[in-house]
């Protein structure tokens, strides 16, 4: 079964622990209006290779940067669909998978373990007064007890802050769509946001759009064998009809796009067909009828015929503020 309490934890952070022992994780206590609480971030894999898949985007400009910023301190339940501030490391389009590495829990020496990359971050958000750390996972608690790191009472936190989906048979059931974890820390004073996203090496990155469950395929072409290349969202005058997108074939063949499909962060499609000449581009004209780039920020992905997504982009809702100007990606 999916996670049961998945959602969004928003608080100040006071204090943090590095990860220790057999089964290590990295502490944050954050507190909110009313409530103290802890986010568990597992930095090390149970199953080899042990060293887990990181990725931190030191200017994260997601179109849900605007939704977390007003939304209050405490959890927050949220649905695992489209179109919400529900992580999804495939779907959504936060970064580009492609981009993460591996990175040990704890290496001898300074800045060169995953422990340490956390807390540098973490470090900021403690000594800046106005930041914010938002947490999603899975919630636990309120326990009987005391938190047995920081000795709060009742004990209660987040917990599955990684990738949960494609696992590895052992957690299969955990498996969901739209219920990925993860960190997104607000530094006000450095008027950015910064994002860490972590996966275990034992799962995949193509996963059943239903269940989450790994799916033994890549694209036939390969990823990224076609790219986003840019959208304009925002045209002059109406939008409806007036929107479009722009794909490159970055291979030295044609690539036949019969069967494939635009989405938008809602999932909405567009079917495209004919063939893609090596090199050339093509601009997809969006008829308004299925897939729709607000104005608000959004998501674009690109699938094959079997629905596997060969490449994805974002962009926010500044980005389409002016209007008649094309986003590049």
């Amino acid at each position: 079964m999916p996670l049961k309490g998945y959602g969004v934890l928003k608080g100040k952070a006071i204090d943090s622990k590095n990860g220790v022992g057999q089964n290590p994780h990295f502490h944050v206590l954050v507190v909110d209006d009313e409530l103290r609480h802890r986010i568990a971030v597992n930095i090390k894999s149970n199953v080899a290779p042990s060293e887990l898949l990181y990725y931190v985007d030191e200017d994260f400009d997601h179109s849900i940067v605007e939704e977390l910023m007003v939304l209050p301190f405490g959890f927050h339940d949220l649905e695992s669909k489209p179109g919400g501030m529900s992580l999804d490391y495939i779907r959504a389009n936060h970064f580009d998978t492609y981009k993460m590495r591996p990175l040990s829990h704890y290496v001898p020496g300074p800045e060169n373990d995953l422990n340490e990359l956390i807390r540098k971050y973490i470090a900021k958000a403690i000594g800046m007064e106005d930041s914010a750390v938002y947490a999603f996972g899975q919630k636990w608690g309120p326990e009987t007890k005391r938190d047995k790191y920081f000795g709060f009472k009742p004990g209660c936190g987040i917990h599955d802050i990684h990738m949960n989906q494609g696992n590895f048979e052992t957690w299969k059931e955990d498996d969901g769509v739209y219920q990925d974890g993860g960190l997104i820390i607000h530094l006000p004073d450095e008027d950015r946001w910064v994002a860490i996203f972590l996966a275990f090496q034992s799962q995949c990155f193509h996963t059943d759009d239903s269940t989450g469950h790994c799916i033994d395929a890549s694209p036939a072409t390969g990823d990224k064998s076609v790219r986003i290349i840019a959208a304009l969202a925002n045209p002059k005058g109406r939008d409806r009809g007036l929107e479009s997108v722009l794909l490159l074939n970055t291979t030295p063949e044609p690539i036949d796009l019969t069967g494939w499909a635009l989405a938008d962060k809602n999932k909405n499609k567009a079917l495209l067909k004919g063939s893609l000449k090596a090199g050339d581009v093509r601009k997809v004209d969006l008829s308004g009828e299925d897939v729709v780039l607000s104005n608000r920020g959004g998501i674009i992905s690109l699938l094959d015929k079997k629905g596997l997504k060969v490449d994805g982009a974002s962009y926010a809702k500044k980005d389409a503020s002016r209007q008649g100007w094309t986003i590049v990606f």
